[in-house]
């Protein structure tokens, strides 16, 4: 029995052994390239049961035979080949591949070049075993553009030889053979002086090579140009060369120029010439180098009025600032270059923004006309320049400049001045600060960094922090409250130059309104647009709240009192004497000889210290500003608008030191015309306290609620009440005699002891 491949398995139905002698038998052909080796397995079987006696491996060899010609990878091979390529120089490689069995006869391959077409005498193709296909000799393009070759690949089979064949295409691509010659030039061969980018002569070559390859291209050069005074550019089109002028040419120095341009193309000229030809190996050839194409040109250059121009057109110069007058500056001096036919110049000034400057029209000098001024705006990075202008006398249109910059050095003739002049700070329980920012027109070390320093009395209670710099804080001390403070600040540079300017500062609080500034802007705007009907509504209610309260605190020792005069008025306050339990404004009263007796004389202004506060004696009419408190009590007082009034929650006029220091100051007449006692600030005060009682009195106003006029000394927000309108000028008392005589009785029964203005005027009250 027999199994395996050629039985049961691929190839089938090749093999088979008859089962009685044994002998295996072939029936068809088997592939060498398919089936090299078939595998057989032989079994002999016992007759009576068929069991295996004997198993044995059978390998069947398949021979070759030459079934298979050698076949190339590719039928036509394409290449381009240089027309200057060496003789020797790999051109292309062929391969075939049989699939016969290698090593054997039927597998080996001989290449053969059956025909080169075109042929020609100056080159011969060969190709090696390998299948490197090379030349011998020259190439020439103009001769043979293109070669077709054609090649057998044959192997050496025994009984018969099989082939096959490839065709290769060589593009020749054309060399620079042929070198440039120049035939001749155009132009006027003229060049106008002091001109440039005109083209006098054009440049004409022939070139046999294929346009428009780099063998046809060609590239000019020029010798004898020692001034480089011309550039040359080939046309593309044309292969012309273009002369130009690129700098400019001076008849004075030379009439003429000569000057030679060479021509080569932008390719390497190459040449090849077979001197012989051998019969194995490769051919004597010989190689002759190429002479550069040359032509001489001369250049004429004709004669033109040159402008006069300057050796030095830019000059720095070093001047000090606030310089005298007249001095020497500086001297330009220009040159004209028409030598042979000189002409007179003129000089003049062309650019001098201030007009520092002068000019002497005939020698080039320049003074100082007036002195020079760093801080100029025509002056930047401390240098001032200015422009001078030639002109030849004959010709005026014939000119030229000179720049010259002169670098002013700083002196220290600026001070440093605030950025801004207003301010403003917020409120608080501790110290708040805010930025100040000065700045100075000198330069270092001139200017900053600053040195800052608060004048007068207010420095208590503002500090600067740090006191030195461009940028420094302005601190307010826990002491100082709402209102407008005005600071004298000391300012000085790095070398002690100083001054003194006033900075206004508005205090407020910034939970109410974050600008200090906008909100006191508002109010005034909002003041000054009070009408008539607004204001006797106002002294309606005004008056009966002082009804009210004189009635309701019991005795009084003093009423409020109005002198009808139309200038300034004084207020005493912070007097030592007892208060009341009531809420009611006290303004303690007394004569101005009981305060003139008490203490020394006044000064120079009117002034007179009395225990700690200063007091007017001379008959001018004074009001309360700013005063200088050092009590931590808010609830004490309350300041709107710069002036106080005192409420008597607990007894106010007492001799406590914390009560001490209100500074009253004189106000001018120009600053408030025709003012009054009671103003805008006294009817807001008294209106706050009035309201503040109705928080205490629930059962005076049944139905309404108490409603919260200010907080922590805010006299000017009011959050949950109507707006009231304010008048913008002050209040006459004497609109009180207008309610009637039942008014006066009704305030005499309240308070028996209140002064008559008769008596208040006799005993010389304010």
């Amino acid at each position: 029995m027999l199994k395996g491949k050629g039985v049961d398995e691929e190839p089938k139905g090749v093999l088979s052994i008859d089962s009685k002698t044994g002998v295996i038998k072939v029936y068809r052909k088997v592939d060498f390239e398919q089936h090299k080796v078939l595998v057989l397995i032989f079994q002999a079987r016992n007759k009576s049961n068929q069991a295996i006696d004997t198993q044995l491996g059978i390998e069947v060899n398949i021979r070759d035979i030459n079934d298979n010609p050698p076949v190339f990878q590719r039928k036509i091979y394409e290449v381009s080949l240089h027309e200057a390529t060496k003789q020797g120089t790999f051109v292309v490689g062929v391969l075939a591949i049989d699939q016969d069995e290698p090593g054997t006869l039927n597998s080996t391959i001989d290449y053969k070049l059956l025909s080169v077409t075109p042929s020609t005498k100056n080159v011969e193709f060969y190709i090696q075993d390998s299948g490197t296909i090379s030349f011998k000799g020259c190439l020439d393009y103009e001769l043979a553009k293109k070669y077709t070759i054609l090649v057998e690949a044959k192997d050496r089979g025994e009984v018969v030889k099989l082939s096959s064949t490839a065709t290769i295409i060589v593009n020749m691509l054309d060399g620079n053979n042929h070198p440039p010659v120049i035939t001749g030039q155009t132009g006027s061969g003229k060049v106008v002086e002091g001109t440039t980018g005109t083209s006098p002569i054009s440049i004409h070559t022939t070139d046999a090579d294929t346009r428009p390859t780099a063998a046809w291209r060609v590239r000019y050069s020029i010798q004898g140009d020692k001034g480089g005074h011309f550039s040359i550019h080939t046309d593309p089109d044309t292969n012309d060369g273009i002369l130009t002028v690129a700098k400019l040419l001076d008849y004075e120095q030379q009439a003429q120029q000569k000057i030679t341009i060479f021509v080569e193309n932008e390719e390497p000229y190459f040449s090849c010439e077979v001197k012989e030809r051998s019969a194995s190996g490769l051919w004597t050839v010989i190689t002759n180098p190429s002479t550069p194409s040359s032509r001489n040109i001369t250049i004429a250059v004709e004669d033109v009025n040159e402008p006069p121009y300057f050796p030095e057109p830019g000059r720095k110069i070093i001047m000090e600032e606030n310089g005298v007058t007249g001095i020497f500056v500086d001297r330009v001096k220009a040159i004209d270059p028409d030598t042979l036919h000189p002409h007179k110049l003129q000089y003049s000034i062309e650019q001098d923004p201030e007009g520092w400057v002068t000019v002497n029209e005939t020698t080039g000098e320049i003074f100082l006309k007036e002195s020079l001024d760093r801080e100029s705006s025509y002056v930047a990075n401390s240098t001032y320049t200015i422009t001078v202008i030639v002109t030849e006398k004959d010709d005026p249109t014939v000119t030229s400049t000179a720049t010259i910059q002169i670098y002013i050095e700083d002196k220290n003739d600026n001070v440093p001045m605030l950025q801004e002049n207003m301010v403003s700070v917020c409120l608080s329980d501790g110290v708040s600060s805010t930025e100040i920012t000065a700045n100075d027109s000198d330069g270092d070390p001139y200017s900053g960094p600053f040195s800052f320093e608060l004048i007068g009395h207010l420095k208590t209670e503002w500090n600067f922090d740090p006191s030195h710099g461009n940028t420094v804080h302005l601190v307010k001390h826990q002491s100082v409250h709402v209102g407008l403070y005005t600071l004298v600040v000391r300012i000085s540079d790095k070398q002690g130059r100083h001054v003194l300017q006033n900075l206004t500062v508005s205090v407020c609080d910034c939970t109410v309104s974050p600008n200090c500034l906008l909100q006191r802007n508002s109010q005034q705007k909002a003041g000054s647009g009070v009408t008539g009907p607004v204001i006797i509504a106002l002294l309606l209610i005004l008056a009966c709240l002082l009804l009210f309260l004189t009635c309701s605190c019991g005795t009084i020792k003093s009423l409020l009192q109005v002198d009808h005069i139309f200038e300034d008025f004084m207020l005493a306050s912070n007097i030592e004497e007892p208060g009341t339990d009531c809420m009611v404004p006290h303004v303690l009263l007394k004569k101005t000889s009981d305060i003139q007796s008490k203490e020394a004389p006044p000064d120079n202004n009117g002034f007179q210290n009395i225990s700690g506060v200063q007091q007017i004696t001379s008959p001018q009419s004074f009001s309360i500003q700013t005063a200088e408190y050092t009590s931590r009590d808010r609830s004490q007082y309350y300041s709107t608008e710069n002036q106080q009034t005192w409420m008597c929650k607990q007894p106010l006029y007492r001799s406590d030191s914390r009560y001490q220091g209100t500074t009253l100051s004189r106000r001018s007449s120009q600053t408030r015309q025709n003012s009054h006692f009671i103003s805008q600030s006294a009817i807001q005060s008294l209106l706050y306290l009035r309201l503040h009682s109705i928080q205490f009195i629930e059962n005076e106003l049944p139905g309404h609620e108490p409603h919260l006029y200010a907080v922590e000394d805010d006299s000017e927000n009011i959050v949950n009440l109507d707006p009231i309108d304010m008048p913008s000028y002050e209040f006459d008392p004497e609109m009180l005699s207008d309610l009637g005589p039942a008014f006066k009785h009704l305030a005499s029964i309240c308070n028996p002891d209140m002064p008559s203005k008769t008596e208040v005027m006799k005993n010389g009250t304010r």
